[in-house]
This record gives structure tokens, C-alpha cells and sequence, in this order.
């Protein structure tokens, strides 16, 4: 079983069973309604998926659906009944323990951001870099 939820905590969710995938999407819908130049999403059919707590519902698009905490603004689920019936993608970044589910693919990475395709090449700081 993995769990996650909310910034606030107003918003908690437990995933039982099989997660299908976990992709990192480089969409351009995903970076805009994040504010990351990615997003990982794990999917798993609805059954799956208990929240506690109300999250609120944006239609990103005709058939995609996007929720978030109402209350600190962290996006968690997306669903697409018309392409992705009984099944909610869930964004792996709120889980509480995130390593406990590895990524396995990029996805639309026909919009990823050009700078993105060499970020592992960037410097690492624990923290924050020296000041100088």
C-alpha cells in the first residue's frame, strides 16, 4: 500500500493493489497546471485509489480532470474517462515515501523542455550552493 496527500494534509489518499505504470510526463498540460518542468504520475484503476478529504476539480480539457487541495493548492489525480477509463493517474511527488516507487518511463517527450533532456549533467549542492 502506498500513501500520500496533501501539503496542508487536508487531503490524505491510500493506493492498495497494483500500480499499472509510473511516468514522468514532460506534456505541456502537466508543466503548466504544476508549475514543474515534469510531473510523475502513477496509475492505477479507481478501486485502487481512497482518499480522505475533498478534492477540488479542474477541467483542464474536454474529458481531463485535474485535482487539488482547495486549501494549499497541491495538484494529486488526474482522470480522462473518455481515453483512460476506470483508471486516475496519481502525482508521485505526494506520496509519503516516493522512493518506494522507482519511475520506469518519460513520457510526451515531444514537449519536454529542451534543458530537461540534460539536467542530470547539472551540478549537485545537498542544500544550496556556496555563496560567494
Amino acid at each position: 500500500m502506498l500513501t500520500g496527500g496533501c501539503h496542508c494534509g487536508a487531503i490524505r489518499y491510500e493506493i492498495k493493489g497494483e500500480v499499472i505504470n509510473h511516468s514522468l510526463c514532460h506534456c505541456t498540460d502537466c508543466r503548466r497546471a504544476t508549475g514543474a518542468p515534469m510531473v510523475g504520475w502513477a496509475m492505477t484503476s479507481d478501486e485502487n485509489l481512497t482518499i480522505t478529504g475533498e478534492p477540488s476539480i479542474y477541467a483542464s480539457s474536454e474529458h481531463g480532470r485535474r485535482y487539488f487541495c482547495v486549501q494549499c493548492g497541491t495538484g494529486l489525480f488526474y482522470s480522462n474517462a473518455e481515453n483512460l477509463p476506470g483508471l486516475v493517474d496519481t502525482q508521485t511527488a505526494t506520496l509519503d515515501e516516493p522512493e518506494a516507487l522507482p519511475a520506469q518511463a518519460h513520457i510526451q517527450t515531444a514537449d519536454r523542455i529542451a534543458w530537461m533532456k540534460d539536467v542530470h549533467t547539472l551540478p549537485e549542492f545537498e542544500r544550496f550552493p556556496p555563496q560567494e
